[in-house]
Parts: structure tokens; sequence; C-alpha cells
């Protein structure tokens, strides 16, 4: 099949295994340090799949991780993808107070811009966790110097979403009364270009459809099924995501997390990479800076 001409976004939040917020009880960030660091080898298994198809991306790096491993950033950047962030600690900010929050994505993105050596423009929540409880967290953005954010997920799920957001690229505006919302900005109110993850519509309901473990849960037809449909019936770009853990079906596995937390973590790892593989070759990609003409 020839590659769909419309160009989607493709991001990779770089996290290790042991990071993820369904462990966040049995692997605590004091205990990280202890653990097996895979992220490095399984993001460079990415950087070679990307290298060999010829596509840029956008990596939400976390800073935590470009502390510990700053030649992946500087190979991420040489290899002309996009840095972005995806905060330092891996903590839910909805878990954080405003002072916190602040704290780690200023901790992120002067690291990362340190080590990458260009601007950081873009922002991720872990688990996508910017919700209306934390309207500040745009104010913070901003006052940060970031110029875009990729954190809201318009579904529902326990650990995340906001249903009623708009699917596409838009802004996210401050009104007169202090209250963030989608809409186009006008003279004298703070804004911030929100790309939201992408869903599929149907019968009424936002579904998900682009990366992680939906793109591990779901047969390829049905993903490559809907995000067509999001390219050739809606006319309109998708952002995929994925995280390097993904790649690595060998790695520890953890107890003690429940077995919801764990259907969604390993379910068919072995699976990922050949599943991106006929991805890249059935889509069009390209950073997020670059679709966003940042």
């Amino acid at each position: 099949m020839a590659a769909i001409m419309i160009t989607n976004f493709l991001s990779i939040d770089v996290e290790d295994y042991f990071q993820v917020s369904a462990f966040e009880k049995v692997s605590p960030p004091d205990s990280w340090d202890g653990c097996d660091l895979r992220v490095v080898a399984n993001a460079e298994r990415i950087l070679a799949l990307l290298d060999g198809a010829g596509v840029k991306a956008t990596f939400f790096v976390l800073g935590w991780v470009a502390e510990r491993c700053p030649e992946l950033v500087r190979r991420i950047a040489a290899a002309g993808h996009e840095i972005a962030s995806h905060g330092h600690g891996h903590r839910r900010v909805g878990t954080l107070s405003r002072a916190e929050f602040r704290d780690d994505i200023c901790r992120a993105k002067g690291r990362l811009e340190e080590i990458g050596g260009s601007a950081v423009l873009g922002y991720r929540a872990p688990s996508y966790s910017i919700s209306r409880q934390t309207p500040w967290a745009f104010d913070e953005l901003l006052e940060a110097g970031y110029r875009y954010d990729s954190s809201i997920f318009p579904m529902r799920h326990d650990f995340y979403g906001m249903a009623d957001w708009p699917r596409f690229a838009g802004y996210a505006v401050k009104d007169a009364d202090g209250q963030w919302r989608p809409g186009e900005p006008v003279a004298g109110e703070a804004a911030i270009l929100e790309l939201p993850i992408s869903t599929l519509h149907l019968a009424g309901k936002n579904l998900p459809i682009a990366g992680g473990g939906y793109f591990r849960l779901l047969p390829y037809a049905a993903t490559r099924w809907g995000l067509k449909r999001i390219n050739e019936v809606e006319g309109r770009p998708f952002v995929f995501y994925l995280h390097p853990w993904e790649f690595d079906p060998a790695q520890p596995r953890f107890q003690g997390a429940g077995w919801k937390s764990n259907f969604r973590h390993y379910l068919n790892l072995d699976r990922t990479e050949g599943r991106f593989r006929r991805l890249l070759g059935d889509f069009r990609f390209g950073t997020i800076r670059a679709g966003l003409n940042l």
C-alpha cells in the first residue's frame, strides 16, 4: 500500500519500565537507581527503526533519564529528532503541588536544553495527567517557556482523561475568570497550543486508537483502520505514541502491582516492534514541532 500523504505526529515517551504510573506503588522513585537501566538500549532500537524508515519523531524525554543518560539525548538530537520534555520525576500532575510541578518542569527543561543544545518547546505530562483539577499546569508551562502541551487524552480512563476536550490540535486559553478552556486566543488572554492524544470517534464516544497499550492490545489491522479513518475520512493528522520499554519483552517483571497493571504493561510486548515497522510503512510521520510550525 502507498503511504497516506497526511503527515502525522510520531512521539516517543522516553522513560524506563520501572517508572510507569501503573507500578508507582511497587517501584517508588527512591528505588529507581537500583533498577536495571534498559532505556538506552531500547531507545536505540527505536532510533535504528526510524533511521531505516527515514522518519523523524518527537522524543518526550524524562529529566531523570536525561541526567543519567546524557549521550542518549545527544544522539536523539544529532539524528534530527525533536527533544521535548516529559517532566523530571514521572509523577502525575495531580500528585504534585503547584510549586512541585513548577520545579519539575523547569528542572527537566533546563537539563534537556543544556544536554541537547536547543530550545525545548513541548511538554507531555506523565500519564497524560493534566486535568480539570490542575488548571494551573498551563500557567506554569507558559511561565517556564513551553510553547505547546500534549498531555490531554480526550477520553475517560482511571488514570487520565478529559473526555469533553476537542480531539485535534488547538489552543487552551485562559479567560477573564481565570479558567482554562479550549478556544481561539484573543488579546489579553494567555494561550498555549494543545495537541491531544488521538482518539477515534465512533458511536458518540472517543475511543483509544493511537499507541501504547492499545497498540499492543488491538490487532494491527484494527489500529490501521482507525488511524486511516482519521486521515482519510476526517482529513486530520493523528498523534501516535509509544515507550521504549514496549520494545523489550525481556524486561524484569514486577510482582504485587495487580492483574490490571500487569495486563496493561506486559501484554504483547513481543509484537510491538513488528507492528511498529508496519506502522512506519503505512503512514507518513514527522515531529510535533515541525507539524505545528514552531
